[in-house]
């Protein structure tokens, strides 16, 4: 803590920023053992906490920092209604707001010509203690309770009814605390309904809407006060840094912009940005649903909340919601029914997934074949083309009312015998009103969901997993939401890491003469390296400019792991020193360029674990998200060897390492993975899980080659990967197998590619031919060369210089991969196209 203290006292100093300090302090802090108390100093304040912990004061402003505080006891407070709509995240922040009535205080001096902030559209207020002062719990994401933060510093934090806030100071909420509350006001309900039955209402019938915290009771509460937690600074913290920190004031700093319009929070319809999420009170589905949609909309932009069914009838979530998602097929109950269809009336946004909810206009009634079962879907987009996809049905599709009510657009119908059917519509009532895109297909529900599919069933609803994706977007997009990441995610600085000590030595020496000349800078397709070395201190980056450690920390990366790598990696040279950034735009621009002269006894690869710009063969794009195995090596032959002299043999090495990275392993024998000429890694016939692309420069008489590989390892969304073939064998053959790894499978790839290599230069084609046409999809295919219209022909094999070879007649032609390739849909050999 004292080194973040130092650290944020410098830019504090020297930026001049605070704005951008208090949100650094929170987002460094937040994981930690610390509270954040933003307080207004009063003559008859008695509870602040000591004065070493004084972080930052503006005016009669001030935050402090010290242990995490507790909020033990709220036996005695009143539950709102928001307060089971929330599913905690782990990134967001309970805390406590202090207000008190009194009259209408001066203008601070500090006050800024931004927004004024209301509180309760940027948290969600769960309970209250009416009174003086008046007090709320509440949760908030860090980086709206940075903006309420910096908002109270401002003195633009707006809570209503006259109340001043005085006080905010972040707590740690047991999960418990709520519902304890809730049941024992519950409790106290059923015993007033007992005492004043109502013969017009059931006795557990809903609560009528609480009035939210910004409407308080007329009538006087005493008010319970919380107990917090002892504040202890931890003594051995230096008095000078203390001193330093302490005596810090921003009076004098000027403001950075709130950055409301580039973070995106705002929004057309002025609504917070929460999306929230109704599925009858099941948590699994919740977290599906969650994560679906963090797959399809920006997460930076918005923020997703369950809805339970306790709370749907409460009031404060109707104006503080951008979008509703019915994701349940349980029969809505008439109150949920009619609360839905208020929010809609009211200008609401819903997406209904599999739900029984119908708007005025629309009757539902159950389809002639089973729930689950697989069906055509003819989507019609935006701009009137048309998408067919394979996709689940619900049960039931949708009619027209013949009584008349909403407009009714219709969106996408499945194939049916005898017409099709409405399963996707569109449903407006009026320009002032909302709008609901109803869907009784699951677009919710991924393709090795069910166990039932067998194995052509997942492959026909993984084939058309894009597409369901596409679909997706397209219906989020047109209720407002932002389907486009926001930004690209920076680089990350590199790492060198070791598995042989001598081979990693060879390098670092050759290292040193490379940058030891130019101040430690390296410069290469990947831009401007500056090299640290062990116990240099990171220097300061300009725009284009990355670092790269000789000595990485213990802990450098969530996403990879050295051990695991080092055990299965069994070679003599290659892939022992690893380059590694967790975010890069290529692993061959990590290389390209730099390495070209680099020592061959080094195995240099280079590993990451996202890439921003991956590139496939004829510069076609390569997506790289988390779960991917993404690699390039470099390796030099001799021109005259037997590699040297057919170097597109390399690729088929590279793909045939891959797979049998996989199918080599114990149990995992049959996992269907193959290779489509000339360098793709497939699933069976189907999908494109991966793919080698091979660079080569010659200097005298030796081949330097970067091969890059990139294939799905545990990313199912939005194509397939290996993982889903091994969880499809598990559930076909009742096994067991584990999920596999990318940093497992590179360093298995890499140990068969170097054999695999050592036994072409001994023996030539033939050592590998047969156990190559063993996985690959082409045998037999009789396919058109160049167009449809074009010779037929039959597939043989791959001549002696590793080019496909076809017979067409009495002819047998060659087909060079630079510039064709293999259209498994058409059974064609094409032209590429630039």
């Amino acid at each position: 803590m004292l080194i973040t203290l130092c650290y944020i006292y410098l830019w504090l100093r020297f930026q001049r920023h605070y704005t951008a300090v208090i949100r650094t302090a929170l987002y460094r802090l937040s994981g930690g053992q610390s509270s954040f108390t933003f307080c207004a100093l009063k003559p008859e304040r008695v509870d602040l906490p000591r004065e070493d912990t004084l972080f930052l004061r503006l005016g009669d402003r001030v935050i402090y920092i010290t242990e995490q505080q507790a909020c033990v006891d709220l036996s005695k407070w009143t539950l709102l209604g928001s307060s089971l709509i929330c599913g905690r995240r782990l990134e967001s922040i309970a805390f406590i707001i202090e207000a008190t009535s009194r009259q209408k205080v001066p203008a601070s001096p500090y006050r800024t010509n931004e927004k004024v902030l209301n509180w309760s559209d940027y948290c969600l207020p769960l309970a209250h203690s009416p009174g003086q002062p008046y007090r709320a719990v509440a949760e908030a994401s860090l980086e709206n309770f940075s903006r309420l933060g910096v908002a109270f510093m401002e003195e633009r934090l707006h809570m209503g009814n006259g109340l001043i806030p005085e006080k905010i100071v972040s707590v740690l909420l047991r999960e418990t605390a709520l519902s304890e509350l809730f049941e024992q006001q519950q409790d106290g309900r059923r015993i007033e309904a007992e005492r004043h039955s109502e013969p017009t209402e059931p006795r557990d019938s809903p609560q009528p809407p609480r009035k939210s915290s910004l409407h308080l009771e007329q009538q006087h509460m005493d008010g319970h006060h919380l107990h917090l937690s002892s504040c202890h600074e931890c003594l051995e913290l230096e008095n000078s840094t203390i001193l330093s920190v302490k005596c810090a004031s921003a009076e004098n700093i000027p403001d950075l912009p709130d950055d409301e319009e580039e973070s995106g929070r705002r929004n057309a319809s002025g609504k917070p940005p929460n999306l929230l999420v109704f599925t009858g009170g099941c948590e699994e589905q919740f977290q599906k649903i969650r994560s679906l949609l963090e797959e399809c909309v920006d997460t930076e932009r918005y923020a997703i909340y369950h809805l339970r069914p306790q709370q749907a009838l409460s009031e404060p979530w109707l104006e503080n919601t951008l979008l509703l998602v019915l994701a349940t097929d349980e029969t809505l109950t008439p109150q949920l029914q009619l609360r839905f269809l208020s929010y809609l009336s009211h200008g609401g946004k819903l997406l209904g997934l599999s739900s029984s909810l119908c708007p005025a206009g629309l009757t539902l009634r159950p389809r002639d074949v089973q729930n689950d079962c697989i069906c055509s879907l003819t989507f019609s987009r935006s701009d009137s083309t048309e998408l067919q996809l394979s996709v689940l049905s619900s049960g039931s599709v949708y009619e027209r009312d013949g009584a008349g009510g909403g407009e009714v657009e219709l969106w996408g119908q499945i194939s049916a015998r005898d017409e099709p059917e409405m399963a996707i519509v569109r449903v407006t009532h009026g320009e002032d009103s909302g709008e609901a895109v109803l869907c009784q297909v699951r677009l919710e529900t991924a393709p090795d969901a069910h166990d039932a599919q067998g194995s052509a069933g997942f492959s026909e609803l993984k084939m058309s997993n894009g597409r369901r994706y596409e679909v997706l977007t397209e219906i989020l997009t047109s209720l407002g939401l932002s389907c486009e990441l926001s930004q690209v995610p920076p680089h990350s600085p590199i790492y060198l890491l070791s598995t042989d000590s001598e081979q990693t030595g060879s390098f670092l020496r050759w290292l040193q003469e490379q940058a030891g000349g130019s101040g430690g800078v390296l410069r290469s397709a990947a831009g401007v390296l500056k090299v640290v070395w062990a116990g240099d201190e990171p220097p300061d980056l300009c725009e284009g400019e990355r670092v790269l450690h000789t000595e990485p920390p213990q802990s450098f990366s969530e996403h990879f792991s050295l051990q695991t790598y080092r055990q299965h990696l069994q070679t003599q040279r290659l892939g022992r020193t690893v380059l590694y950034a967790d975010v890069t735009s290529s692993t061959m621009s990590m290389l390209d360029g730099l390495m070209s002269q680099s020592p061959q006894e080094t195995g240099l690869i280079a590993i990451a674990a996202r890439q921003t710009q991956g590139k496939g063969r004829g510069g076609n794009a390569w997506l790289s998200p988390l779960g991917c195995a993404l690699f390039t090596l470099h390796l030099q032959l001799p021109v005259d060897s037997r590699l040297g002299q057919r170097i597109p043999f390399l690729q088929h090495l590279a793909a045939l390492a891959v797979v049998e990275s996989v199918r080599t392993l114990p149990g995992y024998e049959d996992v269907d993975l193959r290779l489509k000429w000339p360098n793709d890694i497939y699933y069976s016939n189907l999908m494109k899980l991966g793919g080698v692309l091979v660079n080569s420069t010659v200097t005298g008489q030796t081949f330097s080659l970067l091969i890059g590989c990139g294939f799905n390892v545990s990313n199912s969304n939005p194509t397939v990967c290996i993982n889903d073939l091994v969880l499809q064998q598990n559930r076909e053959h009742g096994l067991g197998l584990d999920a596999l790894a990318p940093d497992q499978l590179i360093a298995r790839s890499v140990t068969l590619l170097e054999r695999f290599v050592s036994d072409f230069q001994l023996r030539g084609p033939q050592a590998l031919l047969q156990l190559y046409y063993s996985r690959w999809v082409h045998s037999g295919t009789r396919v058109r060369l160049w167009s449809e219209d074009g010779p037929e022909a039959q597939v043989l094999g791959l001549d002696e210089n590793g080019f496909l070879q076809v017979q067409t007649g009495d002819q047998v032609v060659s087909v060079q991969p630079d510039g064709n390739s293999f259209d498994m849909l058409r059974n064609l050999v094409v032209t590429k196209t630039r």
